[in-house]
């Protein structure tokens, strides 16, 4: 087993102020970054997610002010409503660092959403809020289109952030990181997420990593039952797949929300989604948040691998996935994208998270699935994967994976 993967020395690095105005629901922010490419580059692109389709359709929307690079403002063009690119005027050098800042300002939605940015009340959901940099080591830039469904369709690098939440008198906040005196921090994970309510809260440890669970005053559910479900949850999926990579997690349960939404160190629940969603979303925080992926180019890296890890938690890999029949239309295409899915969202969860986990279980005994992946993890840590990585990992125990996987569509 090789020794697990630290994040790249050079990853990048955000400040961030984040000012909540709930009488006037609006987030204004100021974000710096420092970042270098591991390629040249005459630009840098910044991912706008609050204005897809999705997030807009609730009333979502964040616009930028003027950019600075390097202390010196750049103009910037908007090819679509969600990216933000910013020419450079020369080419970046691989290895030689830029520092980027703007203002920002986000309008939160105008009515209780099914989404990652969402507003009930005072209890506010805020992920992917902020612009973010779409950059893949070895790659570049990546510019995947937005999605309509609940899906993703992200990919950031891991990077550090510093981040400071001003809220109204008697709001309190969850969030990725850990929390002091109103300011957070970040290490290793490639995005970030706040919650925000009055939390009925309940905390406990799983081995080293604080737990911290808060349920909104509009959702009647006991805290204590998603904790105790998370801690075995995460203890579980670090004997499995190795140790969980941060000191805190914390989940929000906060109303209009249906099934879950993960970020490094934070995830957010609807009401009564403690049994399946818990440890759906806590396997996402090894299979997403330590290795990632691009997950409009390969949704099935990271919904696949969480729901084999959901799957061996609740013990119903046989009776749920392995054995499952899988529609026409969707059998034999694990690997496609999210622009496969799009008009396809009906099947998308049989496609994509059932066949994902049918596919690893048709490798062979499970215990030995959950030896490679544990390999996965180690070698892939705060990278981002392909599904050529995840072959060359599971062929250290099973020799025959690559054609398994394409038997399923899992690789080209």
């Amino acid at each position: 087993m090789p020794a697990r993967r630290q994040p790249d020395p050079e990853r990048p690095r955000y400040r961030l102020a984040v000012t909540v105005d709930l009488a006037r629901g609006v987030v204004d922010g100021q974000l710096a970054v420092r970042f270098v490419p591991d390629l040249p580059t005459d630009r840098l692109v910044f991912r706008l997610w609050p204005n897809g389709p999705r997030s807009a359709a609730g009333g979502s929307r964040l616009a930028t002010g003027r950019v600075t690079v390097d202390g010196v403002v750049q103009a910037s063009q908007r090819p679509n409503p969600t990216t933000l690119v910013v020419p450079l005027g020369r080419t970046q050098a691989a290895g030689s660092a830029v520092e980027a800042s703007m203002a920002w300002q986000l309008t939160l939605p105008s009515r209780p959403t099914n989404d990652r940015l969402a507003r009930t009340g005072d209890a506010v959901r805020m992920g992917s809020f902020f612009p973010i940099l779409p950059w893949e080591p070895g790659a570049g830039w990546r510019l995947e289109p937005p999605t309509s469904g609940f899906a993703e369709a992200s990919t950031a690098p891991a990077a550090d952030f510093v981040y400071s939440i001003s809220v109204p008198p008697g709001i309190d906040v969850l969030a990725s990181g850990v929390g002091q005196g109103g300011t957070w921090r970040a290490y290793g994970a490639r995005d970030i997420a706040i919650s925000l309510g009055h939390f009925r809260t309940a905390t406990a440890k799983a081995g080293p990593v604080r737990v911290v669970v808060g349920v909104d005053r509009q959702v009647g559910d006991d805290p204590q039952a998603y904790l105790a479900l998370a801690v075995r949850s995460i203890t579980d999926f670090a004997a499995r797949f190795g140790p969980y990579p941060w000191p805190q997690y914390t989940l929000s349960i906060t109303p209009g929300l249906r099934g879950g939404i993960e970020y490094p160190g934070h995830v957010m629940q609807g009401p009564s989604t403690a049994n399946r969603t818990t440890p759906h979303e806590i396997g996402h925080q090894w299979f997403y948040g330590m290795v990632g992926d691009d997950q409009g180019r390969d949704p099935w890296l990271d919904e696949g691998l969480a729901t084999w890890a959901e799957a061996r938690f609740l013990g119903n890999l046989q009776a749920s996935f392995a054995h499952r029949s899988i529609p026409v239309a969707a059998a034999g295409r694990l690997g496609r994208p999210m622009t496969f899915w799009e008009p396809r969202l009906g099947i998308y969860y049989a496609g994509v998270y059932a066949q994902g986990a049918k596919a690893l279980a048709a490798l062979g005994l499970a215990d030995e699935v959950d030896c490679a992946l544990r390999h996965y993890v180690a070698a892939n840590a705060f990278r981002i994967a392909r599904p050529s990585d995840l072959a060359a990992s599971l062929r250290v125990v099973f020799p025959g994976a690559d054609g398994t996987l394409r038997r399923f569509g899992g690789l080209p």
